[in-house]
């Protein structure tokens, strides 16, 4: 008290002689006295006023807005207290006192959109901006940014975007618009900022509508982000804008598919036609939703369109595929060779032709004779096809399986084809691997250490290589042969998976958990980590972590892999689930384990 006597300025001498009294109406009597003396504190208002309840606190801050009017606390305190028809009375008072504040025009903004009136929120931000400019008032760009994103976290989506709408252009160069935008759209995204991301790419799209980056963007963002109907919305006025891009035409189609609706997404591809009469893609799009739906005569009659209309070596692939899948494999290969003599150098169909007759028909000479055909005929016209090499080795190495010669013979001359592969594509790594393979199948373990020691000469940085030698060598050279892989390709799924694996054998389930988890962020679309790490999960893990594992693969959508394509690909499981695939993939894993064990 005799402090407060002598230095009644002192605005700290009150403050701590309010904390020395133990009840709240000494507290605040202490504080009416200070503000007395120093009506001009608004750290001795906020202090009285937050000793007071809610009616008291309006009174104390109406007073106080009139001692401290430049105090946009006070203000914006006072606003948040008061009923709408009141708040808006005080803002227009505030900003009349601060005309170069923009937390008033912001709060005002707020106060009309907690009212559901948005079409005066881009009224009230766009006078806020010119407002700010008439009296010199600098706001930076990326202020204007911050506030958006703060608007956002207070839960005012259409103040955020307004404030995006009218600040996001300035001061950038028109050059540099789309840039800038997307990079905006980004920055916003990584602090969970969506609806102002989302409307910084409605902005940058409404200035450039046919940018295709930035409408890609905005769909990723709704998939992530958004809802069905945003992402069907984004994705109709993509396809609108942009009629002859295909992606956006076949991704809607298939949103509708996965969600039940059909008939719409027949709808979206007929619309898509119009716009692409000879696309592939969407003649596949189409095919492929009467296919999964049942719709087989359908899917053929709009095969034979498109051999017609659009043909492409892919669209006679299908259309054999899609007999070979209804066991019609006469006319499957009668599509083959049609397709052949159109397209001499597609692989692909000399792959098919030839699983056909080895896997398909009756094994015997005639059908021994007719898949060595198709896949000498790919060699001479594909010499560059790795996948064919290995087919035509692997089917010299079955010849006892035809009945036409011994299996010795068979390996023999499946080696010879091996090394005119490796002539005629030097340092090729998946040609090594099966010849190394060719060698263990056969029993000749020494030969196969001696291939493997080649193979890594000619390709030291081959992550399929290393992560063969790794699993493949004793127990004892694992962990040096482990270090020297991930010292040649620290970044290599394979190689990172085949460490896992090594983890997992020595009961480090900790261990072998990290570094499943690093190889599936280096490529989620190898399905193999994912089959491992799930068969990891199966062994040695709980529910939760089986369950963990199962949804972020399916979310992920693995397409390669060695062991995961001879899952997903084989004829009886093509049209089975990701989920399915995965369960299947692992079980091949374990029953490996076992039969190693």
């Amino acid at each position: 008290a005799a402090a407060a006597r002598r230095m009644p300025t002192s605005v700290q001498v009150y403050l701590r002689a309010a904390d020395l009294e133990s009840h709240d109406f000494a507290k605040k009597a202490v504080l009416r006295k200070a503000l007395e003396a120093n009506p001009n504190s608004v750290t001795l208002w906020k202090a009285a006023i937050d000793l007071e309840d809610a009616d008291d606190a309006k009174i104390l801050l109406s007073v106080a807005v009139e001692k401290v009017p430049h105090s946009v606390e006070m203000w914006l305190a006072l606003a948040r207290l008061e009923t709408y028809e009141n708040a808006r009375k005080v803002l227009n008072q505030a900003r009349k006192q601060l005309p170069t504040e923009r937390a008033v025009w912001i709060a005002a903004a707020k106060l009309e959109e907690s009212q559901n009136h948005g079409d005066v929120v881009d009224r009230i931000v766009d006078k806020a901006v010119r407002s700010l400019d008439k009296h010199d008032a600098v706001v930076m760009r990326a202020q204007w940014l911050k506030e958006a994103e703060a608007a956002e976290a207070a839960g005012a989506p259409l103040t955020s975007a307004a404030i995006v709408k009218c600040t996001v252009g300035r001061g950038v160069d028109d050059e540099d618009r789309q840039r800038t935008w997307a990079d905006d759209a980004n920055a916003a995204l990584s602090r969970n900022a969506v609806a102002t991301a989302r409307a910084i790419l409605a902005h940058g799209l409404a200035a450039f509508p046919t940018k295709r980056t930035l409408w890609l963007q905005a769909v990723d963002l709704e998939r992530k982000h958004g809802t069905a109907a945003s992402l069907d919305e984004v994705l109709e006025a993509a396809s609108e804008r942009l009629p002859r891009t295909e992606i956006f035409w076949l991704v809607r189609a298939k949103e509708k598919w996965l969600a039940g609706a059909v008939d719409e997404s027949r709808s979206i591809l007929t619309e898509a036609f119009k716009a692409n009469p000879d696309s592939e893609p969407v003649w596949l799009a189409a095919v492929k939703l009467e296919w999964e739906t049942g719709e087989i005569e359908r899917a053929r009659v709009l095969l034979a369109r498109a051999r017609e209309r659009a043909p492409t070596a892919r669209i006679y692939m299908k259309s054999a595929l899609l007999e070979r899948e209804c066991r019609r494999f006469d006319e499957a290969l009668e599509l083959l060779e049609e397709g052949l003599r159109k397209y001499p150098t597609f692989a692909k169909m000399y792959m098919m032709g030839g699983q056909i007759c080895s896997e398909d028909l009756a094994k015997d000479q005639i059908h021994l004779d007719r898949t060595r055909k198709f896949y000498q005929r790919g060699l001479q016209n594909c010499p560059n096809s790795v996948v064919l090499w290995c087919l035509a080795s692997q089917l010299e190495e079955r010849v006892a399986e035809y009945r036409s010669g011994s299996t010795n013979a068979g390996v023999t001359k499946a080696r010879s084809l091996l090394e005119l592969a490796r002539l005629k594509n030097a340092k090729n790594p998946e040609l090594w691997l099966e010849a190394i393979r060719l060698e263990r199948r056969a029993g000749n373990e020494k030969l196969a250490v001696s291939l493997m020691a080649r193979a890594l000469q000619e390709c030291p940085t081959s992550g399929l290589l290393l992560a063969e030698n790794i699993s493949t060598s004793p127990r004892v050279e694992q962990k040096s042969k482990s270090a020297d892989a991930i010292k040649r390709r620290p970044d290599d799924p394979r190689v990172i998976a085949a460490v896992a694996a090594l983890f997992a054998s020595e009961r480090k389930h900790d261990k072998a958990r990290k570094w499943y988890e690093r190889a599936v962020k280096l490529d989620p679309d190898v399905g193999d980590s994912w089959a491992k790490w799930y068969a990891f999960e199966l062994d040695a893990g709980k529910k939760e972590g089986r369950e963990d594992v199962k949804q972020r693969c399916i979310a992920a959508e693995p397409k390669h892999g060695e062991l995961w394509c001879s899952v997903s690909k084989a004829m009886p499981d093509r049209r089975k689930s990701t989920a399915e695939h995965l369960e299947a993939a692992a079980q091949n894993i374990l029953a490996t384990m076992q039969k190693l064990n």
